[in-house]
């Protein structure tokens, strides 16, 4: 399978925060073939065990699986589904998404709905719709007949958003956060040659409410190096100055110096660094990111794991789509796998 093909999967996929079980079956039959174990743990992460020599160091290449999106909160009288936003949503994106309900029957097609525009007062008309005054219009006439549809509170409710290539390396589609470093962390594993070191690639769960997934998988497999492969959000578009945003679309992987919940360590930064440049690829160092990645919790793990990260530039993370370039994704693996082989000489 190709890398955009098995990005395609991964990104068509249903995985809302808290409601991960679609993206983990993908991940159990694409990790399977390259590792020596597939595991799932009592939370629901997957584990990857690619083992090496026991008197060799061990690291955890971890991205997380779950997406923003939203939950079934109530249902009215009169049958619209009204929704709490799980992770971190912009408000101003919901208005008319056209989105998914998955019900224990399947998914359900609807419109997030508002006041129509028409009959807004002026001062309403610049403020922006807050998702409590918003719904998902589903045709239903009653709560009875969206039940008897299968609404149930506590429904995942993803973006209705199909993955398209839009040029030779640009695409387009839902959850790349981080469903494109998933794609990463499968496409190293098929492609990742015999190494001294145990590889976990540990696919997490509920990273967008905290990193919940990656605190107890790096509790329990403790291992001597940990990297985080998420998406960093990419500057370059009108309005936005490259001191908010210097990370760039097409300019090779992103490597965190420091962001919100991770200064990385010195040694893993330069596995980092030394591994692209003695590929040769591009990359960029980002520095003071608002964000931060699983990586913020595995750094923490019991007595501390040196960690670090590998981020794709991708432009509208937190909306219904998203964009980046094939080109830093496959930049990204080739990096990767280096540097899994540079580990055993640095740790």
């Amino acid at each position: 399978m190709s890398f955009v093909n098995l990005l395609e999967r991964l990104s068509n996929a249903c995985g809302v925060t808290g409601r991960e079980e679609e993206v983990r079956e993908l991940m159990k039959e694409l990790l399977k073939p390259n590792v020596d174990e597939v595991r799932e743990d009592k939370l629901g992460n997957i584990v990857g065990v690619r083992r090496g020599r026991k008197d060799m160091p061990s690291i955890m290449m971890a991205a997380h699986m779950d997406e923003v999106g939203l939950m079934v909160k109530n249902i009215t009288d009169v049958g619209f589904v009204q929704f709490a936003k799980i992770g971190g949503i912009d408000d101003r994106i919901l208005v008319a998404q056209k989105v998914l309900i998955h019900t224990e029957g399947g998914p359900l097609t609807g419109i997030i709905g508002s006041k129509p525009p028409h009959i807004l007062k002026e001062e309403e008309k610049k403020k922006v719709i807050e998702a409590d005054e918003l719904f998902i219009d589903l045709g239903a006439s009653s709560d009875k007949e969206a039940r008897e549809m299968g609404v149930r509170i506590g429904d995942p409710i993803s973006f209705d958003i199909r993955f398209t290539k839009l040029r030779e390396d640009v695409v387009v589609g839902k959850a790349f956060d981080d469903r494109v470093g998933c794609a990463v962390l499968a496409e190293v594993m098929e492609k990742l040659e015999k190494v001294d070191c145990t590889v976990y690639a540990v696919g997490t769960i509920q990273e967008e409410v905290g990193m919940r997934g990656a605190t107890t998988a790096a509790f329990g497999l403790y291992p001597d190096v940990g990297i985080a492969v998420d998406v960093t959000f990419a500057g370059g578009v009108p309005g936005v100055k490259d001191v908010e945003a210097p990370i760039k679309m097409r300019k090779g992987p992103s490597l965190v110096v420091a962001d919100r919940g991770l200064i990385a360590h010195p040694k893993v930064l330069r596995l980092l660094v030394d591994a692209a440049e003695e590929l040769g690829i591009p990359y960029q160092l980002e520095m003071g990111s608002a964000g931060t990645t699983d990586a913020a919790k595995i750094a923490l793990t019991r007595e501390g794991i040196p960690s670090g990260v590998i981020s794709i530039p991708t432009r509208y993370i937190h909306s219904s789509v998203s964009m980046l370039s094939l080109y830093d994704a496959e930049n990204a693996i080739k990096l990767a796998i280096t540097a899994i082989k540079k580990v055993p000489k640095i740790f």
